[in-house]
């Protein structure tokens, strides 16, 4: 089973003397590193354990100048070395790494006393008795300390079999979700090409594979792998890992970057989180307040919202935030991060991410806690419905939410379609999910909707579904609203006449004023049937406002008493069909006419002639080529003309 080992204490308290004197490795790499006698970066070495497995060692700087290279390789850490000097006891960084491990949830710790060679037995008691009141309350008390020195490698051997011990007694299981390495070193090795280091955090990559890298979305393919030095054709996570990719030439990668599955596509410049404040923070943590933020291997100036009723979360206490970033990452559900003060003095709090893409947040939002905590404890049913819940989609695809939730997509496939309160639509070969809370809500939403759509207008059938759609409270893709509508249908609650809705039991109820109005609406296209007048002049001549006009206009197309040419020309359907057998008759005799020709034959204007013609090409009787008209289903050999 692979583990990594990291170091933790103060500058100066021998940690890099220490994996020395364990594996070998000198793992101060830079010239400066040697010349100043202090590490400065990340180092990298493995140590062989007595049961034949290797673990890789992260060892970190120990100065306050370089503490976010020090959190750049603290994260995926099975066991820390905690170092504490024996003649300096406890120091400003012991502190600081101190919260730095506890906040990461880092659980499992060997507490080094070194330099032991140089004080007395009674000064190692004392130093064991400070590091037992540093660790109250955090997840390193009750860890267990040895004391030794790296010069006479007094308690060496027994430190090697200490942590083979702890790591054989620590249960590690698979963590859920695809591959990700966030990158702590990348370089170019000519021949080769990019070269990044990193730990893997999840899952497994193999050689020819491709990958992703975000942010920047890059996509790249895995020519070799390394691990501990040595090839491989598949790393898994727990691992220190040297992938050489080949990819976009101008492709730049960096620290802070996550090589990660292709599947993983979606970053975020703001989530919700669980904050714990430290002693450290004297004034606390204010809303709103700039920080830094560290997140695997990433720094980020971000922003902290304080969620709740609070303006302020104290030293030692714990809320919910949202937390705001300058720049986006890669975040995922369950992801540990640090907050460090904005000038990167102190580090303040840390905390656990609960939900990767939050939108913002109302104060007035009473249910927002309940949310949180759903988000925070829930199990895989709970979480997938608060997702759903929260989400402005009125349905949620599979890649999103097995994202969300940091799941593989076979593990969701084969535990979603079980979940009773999700509610599973097909459309079209599109499978989405909904919850039953969302689902009433719309159906809920289209009924009222409907309502007063029929209250407001009392003489239309229905309403137009795309004008429906439109007024919806989610936003939801013409298939996935076809699908709704139907299954409304089957359920009798709506009924679809053409492409107009209404409500199942909805009838239009004509009163004496309507029908009178009808009338007198035939009788004013009737008095000219081939020049009848617009409806600016009808509603001046029926003395009715233009809306009400509409609605009336609307009830005698239905009915077929009248037919619309143009968007405000109307004409008695009786006309319409007296002129459609005069058309017909003349072009089965003539064979062809022109708008002059039909103009003479009608006996009309061309205000009428035109769109009387543009009309019959619409329904099909005649066809244009050129200026002239034939019947469309009469036999031409010629070919047509692009209108004049």
């Amino acid at each position: 089973m692979p583990y990594i080992i990291g170091t933790a204490g103060h500058i100066d308290h021998g940690k890099t003397s220490l994996i020395k004197a364990l594996t070998g490795t000198d793992t101060d790499r830079l010239k400066e590193e040697k010349e100043r006698g202090i590490s400065i970066d990340l180092g990298f070495a493995h140590l062989d354990l007595l049961d034949g497995t290797s673990a890789g060692i992260v060892d970190v700087p120990g100065h306050e100048r370089f503490i976010k290279n020090m959190l750049a390789g603290a994260h995926g850490i099975d066991l820390v070395l905690f170092t504490v000097a024996a003649d300096d006891g406890v120091m400003p960084q012991t502190e600081e790494h101190l919260d730095i491990v506890h906040l990461l949830g880092i659980k499992l710790a060997l507490f080094v006393i070194t330099k032991a060679d140089l004080v007395s037995p009674a000064r190692i008691a004392d130093i064991e008795e400070d590091i037992d009141i540093l660790t109250l309350g955090t997840t390193l008390e009750n860890s267990p300390k040895i004391a030794v020195s790296s010069v006479t490698r007094q308690g060496i051997p027994e430190l090697k079999e200490r942590i083979a011990e702890l790591l054989k007694s620590h249960a590690k299981t698979a963590p859920n979700g695809y591959f990700r390495l966030p990158v702590d070193r990348a370089f170019v090795l000519q021949g080769h090409g990019v070269v990044v280091t990193g730990t893997a955090l999840s899952g497994e990559v193999k050689v020819g594979e491709q990958v992703r890298c975000l942010p920047g979305d890059y996509l790249f393919r895995v020519r070799s792998l390394q691990v501990h030095g040595k090839p491989v054709d598949t790393a898994v996570w727990g691992q220190r890992v040297a992938i050489n990719l080949t990819g976009p030439e101008r492709a730049s990668i960096e620290r802070g970057q996550v090589i990660c599955h292709e599947k993983l596509a979606l970053t975020s410049d703001r989530f919700d989180a669980f904050l714990e404040v430290r002693p450290a923070a004297a004034k606390g943590i204010k809303n709103h307040q700039r920080v830094r933020i560290h997140l695997g291997t990433a720094e980020r100036l971000g922003k902290i919202v304080v969620l709740g009723n609070t303006e302020k979360i104290e030293p030692k206490q714990s809320a919910y935030c949202q937390v705001m970033l300058n720049e986006p990452l890669l975040v995922l559900r369950g992801d540990h991060f640090i907050v460090r003060d904005e000038t990167a003095r102190r580090t303040l709090a840390g905390g656990l991410v609960i939900n990767p893409w939050a939108k913002r947040h109302k104060r007035s939002d009473r249910e927002l806690s309940n949310r949180l905590e759903a988000l925070h404890h829930g199990d895989i049913t709970t979480l997938t419905q608060a997702f759903i819940d929260g989400s402005e989609l009125f349905a949620a695809p599979i890649d999103a939410i097995h994202q969300f939730l940091n799941f593989r997509e076979e593990q969701m496939r084969d535990a979603i379609d079980t979940m009773k309160p999700l509610r599973v639509l097909n459309a079209e070969g599109e499978k989405v999910y909904t919850t039953e809370q969302k689902w009433r809500r719309i159906n809920e939403q289209i009924v009222q909707s409907l309502k007063d759509f029929h209250a407001g207008h009392s003489l239309l059938p229905g309403m137009d579904m795309e004008e429906l759609r439109g007024k919806l409270v989610y936003e939801l893709s013409p298939k996935i609203f076809r699908l709704l509508v139907d299954t409304m249908i089957e359920e009798k609650l709506i009924a679809k006449e053409e492409n107009l809705l209404r409500l199942a039991g909805h009838r239009v109820q004509l009163g004496g004023q309507e029908k009178t109005l009808m009338d007198k609406i035939k009788k004013l296209l009737g008095e000219q049937p081939l020049a009848p007048p617009d409806l600016k002049e009808i509603e001046k001549q029926a003395g009715v406002p233009r809306p009400r006009l509409n609605e009336v206009i609307r009830l005698l197309e239905r009915d077929g008493s009248i037919v619309r040419v143009t968007t405000d020309m109307y004409f008695l359907a009786s006309s319409i069909e007296t002129l459609r057998q005069r058309l017909k008759e003349y072009l089965t005799a003539k064979g062809e006419m022109t708008a002059a020709s039909f103009r003479d034959l009608i006996g009309s204007s061309r205000k009428y002639t035109i769109p009387l013609l543009e009309y019959f090409d619409r329904d099909g009787l005649t066809i244009r080529i050129g200026d002239i008209r034939r019947l469309k289903s009469a036999p031409t050999s010629e070919k047509p003309l692009s209108p004049r």
